[in-house]
């Protein structure tokens, strides 16, 4: 064991150069700095295999690795472990921004060499990382020649499988991962997305994912035999999975741990296993909040088209700008701004230009304009699926936006999953899924590009989240499940539990521009069988706190925020940025508490601390320890809670908002009305 220094000066406990070389078939194993998590290895069978253990007792069975390949030899049989490798890591990294400045790495490796049997040649490298809240492992291949991966055979063997309860989405639908979750035995997920959330017959909660996703097709997990999910991985439009040169890294495969629910949502698992920063200086990304001529479009009054009820106007936008900035707001949204969103713009890929916008709208007042009352303009680039029209001219359309001081950047990429339009070096139209190897990497060059402008970006329509925004932090937060938008249009639209079940599953990837506070329930009217958000306002206030991301929309209408000038309050003060963050409290799709405090940046002095509850259909009180306080200081907490009468279908507005002086030992008591919530401000003393 060695004590080095790392990059942060902060010391590292580095336990390397143990080499073990086997003669024979072996297993060995890894265990997180707790001891509780163990991963073990073994070449046994006819093919590796491995297992995860969480108290002595077995959360994934022994699961087969490996690979199958077009035109090579198949990575299944016959391997041997050659060599062993361990090392140990303890040292806290800073993140620019995030749900948490300071992030612990805690890992112990186990780096395992497979070599053929007979020759005793390696065949690949699997390195494994044993955390407290779970493990990560990924394989390292380093071939001469091309291998163009057909199917990756890592299975995840869930143990006592028919107990076991999941969370999940349907993967490679039409729909990508805009689908509200279901709850079933595990035996009924079929074809999954991760992250993959299930509790085991003890309670134990484990969430499948992959950290890292560069290069590399999409994970998803295919139930074959009961309990046993194989790695199926998203193919190009010719059938094949991952095109590599022979030499390549896979992302992680994930296994978060929790003896409870709330174990999940406070793991960092998937940003430890992502690389360091590689933009250097990324004092120029911002996190904050943000309008958006958006809403209108959504419920009708405004559209994205011209014509008299084009919404993307000099005037509005100059509108909303002004409003904005009174209100403490950084930037406003703007979409449709450009031509080509006449007629049906789902199928407009083709025909959308970035540059030129339509003559309704002058791009150098607004910039003027938003610079002199102090909030930016936020682009827009929808590709409406046409990546190859969106390439052309993406560089000309970040240095238009870099003239006009636009900071951020909303990307969409909306088509059917499977119809992503990319044209091949041939000419030839070509149709990709959203998640394949191809858009993982058209996603990234998008980033890379903004970041040379000095750019943010937030993907619609995404990849999925695997922690890159560790490695790129101006990939600020993206879509990736059904947002608030479904609850304008989408009969039906998300139920009481969506929310509660984001948190356990879809945010544990991480950051989501839910685009959370609509103020106006009633646009179609009150109810239960109505287009309306199936919340209270109560709630809608708490999802700032508990749906993280670092820009987050106030995404009603201002004459609504004007109307509930007290509930508005609270969107106005709640930042977007934290030092830390703490789930509280809660059970997977029923109800979640969280805390955070708040960074010092900006107006903001990084001594409050807020809280935000919400519930499923269910009605409910919880109390809550407020230890999380800081011992010995007094703090206004600023209650914004359900009322008396409240509940979501025809009482949603009833809003209790009181003050009392609190301090770390004391208790509150949370009433939370179906399909409700509380938000509090503890505003230090």
């Amino acid at each position: 064991m060695r004590l080095v220094f790392s990059a942060t000066g902060v010391a590292v406990t580095l336990l390397a150069g143990l080499f073990t070389t086997a003669t024979q078939a072996a297993t060995y194993s890894v265990s997180s700095p707790d001891g509780k998590l163990t991963f073990q290895v073994s070449d046994d069978n006819t093919q590796p295999s491995y297992q995860v253990m969480f108290n002595n007792q077995a959360v994934i069975a022994p699961s087969k690795l490996g690979f199958d390949f077009a035109r090579a030899p198949s990575l299944r049989d016959g391997l041997i472990i050659s060599k062993t490798q361990r090392n140990g890591v303890d040292e806290r990294w800073q993140q620019p921004w995030g749900e948490a400045r300071e992030v612990h790495d805690h890992h112990n490796e186990l780096v395992v060499t497979l070599a053929d049997s007979q020759s005793k040649q390696t065949q690949y490298t699997l390195r494994i990382r044993a955390f407290d809240d779970g493990v990560g492992f990924r394989y390292e291949v380093a071939q001469d020649s091309a291998r163009y991966i057909t199917r990756e055979l890592t299975e995840f063997a869930v143990a006592d499988s028919d107990k076991a309860q999941a969370w999940w989405i349907p993967a490679r639908g039409w729909n990508r991962y805009e689908y509200t979750y279901n709850t079933t035995a595990l035996h009924d997920a079929a074809h999954v997305h991760t992250p993959f959330t299930l509790k085991n017959k003890d309670g134990v909660h484990v969430s499948i994912h992959e950290a890292a996703l560069v290069d590399y097709a999409a994970m998803t997990l295919n139930q074959r035999r009961p309990g046993t999910f194989i790695s199926d991985l998203t193919p190009w439009s010719d059938g094949i999975a991952v095109k590599t040169n022979g030499q390549f890294k896979t992302p992680w495969r994930t296994i978060q741990v929790g003896a409870q629910a709330t174990d999940l949502l406070n793991s960092r698992l998937i940003l430890n296993l992502n690389e360091p920063n590689k933009l250097g200086d990324v004092s120029w990304v911002e996190p904050g909040k943000y309008l958006g001529i958006w809403w209108g479009m959504h419920i009708g009054k405004n559209t994205w088209g011209s014509g008299e009820k084009h919404g993307a106007t000099t005037a509005r936008t100059k509108e909303y700008l002004s409003f904005a900035a009174e209100h403490g707001f950084d930037g406003v949204l703007v979409e449709g701004w450009n031509t080509g969103w006449d007629g049906d713009w789902f199928f407009n890929g083709d025909v959308f230009s970035f540059t030129e916008a339509y003559p309704d709208f002058d791009l150098d007042a607004i910039a003027k304009h938003g610079e002199h009352v102090g909030a930016r303009l936020i682009g827009h680039h929808e590709t409406s699926g046409n990546v190859s029209n969106y390439r052309d001219q993406m560089a000309d359309a970040f240095a238009l936006y870099e003239k006009a001081g636009v900071r951020q950047v909303k990307t969409g990429y909306v088509a059917d999953g499977g119809n992503i339009k990319r044209i091949d070096e041939r000419g030839h139209a070509r149709f990709e899924w959203h998640d394949g190897q191809f858009m993982v990497n058209e996603y990234l060059d998008n980033v890379k590009l903004a970041a040379k402008h000095k750019i943010s970006i937030n993907t619609h329509e995404p990849i999925k989240d695997t922690g890159l925004r560790r490695t790129y932090p101006n990939w600020l937060t993206r879509e990736g499940a059904r947002g608030q938008e479904f609850n304008a249009w989408g009969t039906p639209p998300n139920p009481p539990e969506h929310t509660t079940m984001l948190a356990y599953t879809r945010m544990l990837s991480g950051p989501m521009d839910f685009t959370p506070g609509i103020f106006d329930m009633g646009f179609n009217g009150l109810g239960d069988k109505t287009n309306r958000p199936q919340t209270t306002l109560a709630k809608q206030l708490a999802l700032y706190v508990v749906l993280y991301s670092p820009v987050q929309m106030a995404a009603d209408l201002p004459e609504n925020y004007l109307a509930k000038p007290q509930a508005f309050q609270f969107i106005k003060d709640v930042p977007a940025d934290w030092e830390h963050s703490i789930a509280l409290a809660g059970e997977v799709g029923d109800y979640v508490v969280f805390a955070r405090k708040e960074r010092k940046r900006g107006k903001y002095s990084g001594n409050d601390w807020y809280l935000g509850a919400i519930t499923d259909e269910q009605a409910r009180s919880i109390n809550i320890k407020l230890d999380f306080l800081e011992p010995g200081q007094r703090f206004e907490a600023q209650i914004y809670q359900d009322g008396p009468k409240a509940e979501w279908k025809y009482n949603p507005y009833d809003l209790s908002i009181q003050k009392q002086i609190v301090t770390a030992q004391d208790t509150l008591t949370l009433k939370l009305a179906t399909s409700g919530g509380t938000a509090i401000r503890f505003k230090a003393l």
